[in-house]
């Protein structure tokens, strides 16, 4: 170690010169940010359940999944799910079904969660769909997860 002694304040001033100077390199100029692009107007084609998640705040990610249930209330098939992301205002949802038979034994539940910077903020109460069909569920309210 004290052999290697004289050649510290070189070492420091060296790196204390490399680090003071101008970067060699240069930005690029920035590029002119692409058009937005407009949303999807047309109507989204094959079964499945519609409607809106009223109190979305922008920003948040929004999952919504129709779930096959069991008596305790546990999951046990995924019969569709959509992730969405929150504008601030109603945010229209369509979820598109599998139509594949559902074992008699479950019952079918539309569940939801909203998430902000990776934190459970809103779920959706959990809604039983009675029948897999193609229908409208109107404006669905989030509530604030405990």
């Amino acid at each position: 170690m004290n052999r290697y002694l004289p050649l510290l304040p070189l070492a420091l001033s060296s790196l204390l010169v490399a680090c003071a100077g101008e970067p060699t390199t240069t930005v690029p100029p920035p590029m002119p940010a692409p058009a937005p692009a407009e949303p999807n107007t047309a109507p989204i084609q094959g079964p499945g359940l519609r409607g809106e998640l009223l109190g979305v705040a922008a920003g948040a990610d929004v999952d919504l999944a129709l779930l096959g249930v069991d008596m305790r209330g546990r999951p046990r098939a995924l019969l569709g799910q959509v992730h969405l992301r929150g504008n601030g205002e109603a945010l229209p949802f369509h979820l598109p079904l599998n139509m594949q038979q559902v074992p008699q034994d479950l019952r079918l539940e539309l569940r939801g969660r909203v998430s902000h910077s990776g934190r459970l903020v809103q779920r959706l109460p959990a809604r039983t769909i009675v029948e897999l069909r193609d229908q409208d569920l109107g404006a669905l309210q989030l509530v604030p997860a405990p």
